[in-house]
């Protein structure tokens, strides 16, 4: 029903934004990474998706096409709403997740809060085929920190307390800078005030 809602942040919670378009204040659910995409004040275009049911009406946004792609093929499989896939796109940047599908990384999937070891082998069934095909599009530099060691960098980010949210957001500012995981997890708790 709607493709995107462009307007000014005028709220953020720890799940949600609120987008004021046109006077009316438009609540949308979205990811970790959407929420780091996005300033209060700031004047953003939110790709979304509009979840009807019987008893709930939600509203989901993505700062960017691919993460709302990667939602609408996560909730077509059988026993993921919208929320545990807002859940699961929260837990890793869209690259990683998408290479520990392509790879069938059941054990880094599992990291994610509330995601099972049911879950995440079916994930990988239904999508693995797809998101290998999307792995070349990223078309890596080399020398960049390989998915399994931004994962480790996270994990080891989250033991010492910080948030899984702000972990994935470090490390993927890291990787644009180290390779390693001791190397991630330095730059990041080096960086973590910027």
């Amino acid at each position: 029903m709607y493709n995107y809602i462009s307007g000014e942040i005028v709220d953020k919670t720890f799940s949600s934004v609120v987008i004021d378009n046109n006077g009316i204040g438009y609540e949308l659910g979205v990811s970790g990474n959407t929420l780091y995409d996005v300033n209060l004040g700031e004047v953003v275009k939110l790709y979304t998706y509009l979840y009807v049911r019987e008893d709930e009406m939600s509203l989901y946004g993505f700062s960017r096409a691919e993460e709302k792609q990667l939602f609408l093929r996560l909730i077509d499989i059988s026993g993921i709403g919208p929320k545990l896939a807002m859940q699961i796109l929260s837990g890793y940047d869209l690259h990683t997740l998408t290479v520990a599908i392509a790879s069938g990384d059941v054990k880094t999937l599992c990291k994610i809060k509330g995601l099972g070891k049911k879950t995440a082998e079916l994930i990988v069934l239904n999508m693995r085929e797809q998101a290998a095909d999307e792995v070349t599009l990223f078309n890596l530099a080399s020398g960049e920190a390989s998915p399994d060691e931004i994962a480790e960098a996270v994990f080891a980010l989250e033991s010492l307390g910080i948030s899984k949210t702000d972990a994935v957001r470090l490390a993927n500012e890291a990787k644009k800078h180290v390779s390693g995981t001791e190397e991630l997890i330095a730059y990041c708790l080096k960086h973590m005030q910027s």
